[in-house]
């Protein structure tokens, strides 16, 4: 390795790059356990900030690395991608942000590693790095190889991804049982909201499937076994995911329908009101209309009872159109 980056032991943090944009470098045996002689490693881990200047240069003058995957590794698009090239997979995945992140989301882990080396990198904290981090400085898991990290971290970051979609099939449990129960109004933006989130998470999950099932098809045969076992692994997750992704989003779509009809059912029984009020005020405003009329010959003008006479026949007429077009409204 060309890079001259710092022994374990210097003091790094997980959260603030160092001066030449590095995060961490932890240092494995043949048994997967965490040394800090770098005499004594097998292989390296490095995690860097991608948007830090410093670690770019350090990145783009590491020699070990093929050209194809330095020049991946510093594109400054967004997509997701894997691919294999001269021994080396490399990558850009879909994570999620780590819970103190101000707005939690998903965001992008960039990797490229073989059997000797593993060079990470994120624009925020990651919570499955982070996770995996932890698990390693506390020396509660192995990791033997690369491969074998590269695995845990997507393994949690579809944990994490199932997790979020556990919390929407919780949510859509809310919602659907004050759907049921009539107290539907304040539901319609819960709903919407909650669409919007499941279409997220669910498009990674679909790129996901889409990235393991592009590098299975143009590298089936280049892949070393240990990395074509992790792919299909992993592949098998995605698509398992996909799939309940699938499932929840159906399952939106049936509350959106059922909450529309909520509200074509409640804009139908106003609009019922409005015509029969019109219906029962109909008569009443033409005879209104016609004693209003200031012509000659009007009837009961000189009555003195004549106003309650007029009354009498408007609520009356009135009450014999409301029982026509309430039968009417039966059949």
């Amino acid at each position: 390795m060309n890079i001259a980056v710092p022994n374990e032991g210097t003091d790094l943090s997980p959260y603030l790059p160092d001066e030449h944009g590095l995060f961490f470098i932890y240092h494995f045996t043949a048994e997967g356990l965490r040394t800090k002689d770098p005499a004594e490693a097998c292989w390296t881990w490095r995690s860097y900030q991608i948007t830090d200047m410093r670690a770019r240069k350090e990145i783009g003058a590491e020699q070990a690395l093929p050209t194809l995957v330095r020049e991946a590794f510093l594109s400054p698009s967004h997509g997701c991608h894997i691919d294999f090239e001269d021994g080396f997979l490399y990558g850009d995945l879909p994570d999620l942000r780590h819970d103190f992140a101000e707005a939690r989301g998903l965001t992008h882990f960039r990797f490229a590693f073989n059997e000797t080396m593993l060079v990470g990198a994120r624009k925020q904290p990651l919570e499955s790095v982070d996770k995996i981090r932890k698990l390693v400085e506390s020396g509660a898991r192995k990791f033997r190889s690369p491969a074998e990290l590269i695995e845990a971290v997507m393994g949690q970051s579809l944990d994490g991804m199932a997790g979020e979609l556990d919390k929407m099939g919780g949510t859509l449990d809310g919602i659907e049982d004050r759907i049921v129960c009539d107290a539907w109004h304040s539901e319609r933006q819960a709903l919407v909201d909650a669409r919007r989130h499941l279409v997220i998470i669910h498009r990674q999950m679909a790129t996901h499937t889409n990235l393991f099932r592009h590098l299975d098809h143009s590298h089936r045969d280049d892949l070393p076994d240990p990395i074509n076992d992790m792919a299909t692994r992993l592949s098998h997750r995605a698509h398992t995911l996909h799939h309940d992704g699938e499932q929840l989003q159906a399952r939106t779509r049936l509350l959106q329908d059922e909450l529309m009809a909520k509200l074509t059912e409640q804009s139908n029984q106003l609009l019922y009101i409005l015509s029969v009020m019109t219906a029962v005020l109909l008569p009443m405003t033409i005879i209104s209309g016609l004693f209003g009329m200031n012509v000659g010959g009007l009837p009961l003008v000189d009555t003195p009872l004549g106003f309650w006479v007029v009354t009498a026949i408007s609520i009356a007429i009135a009450g014999v159109v409301y029982m026509i077009v309430r039968r009417l409204g039966r059949v």
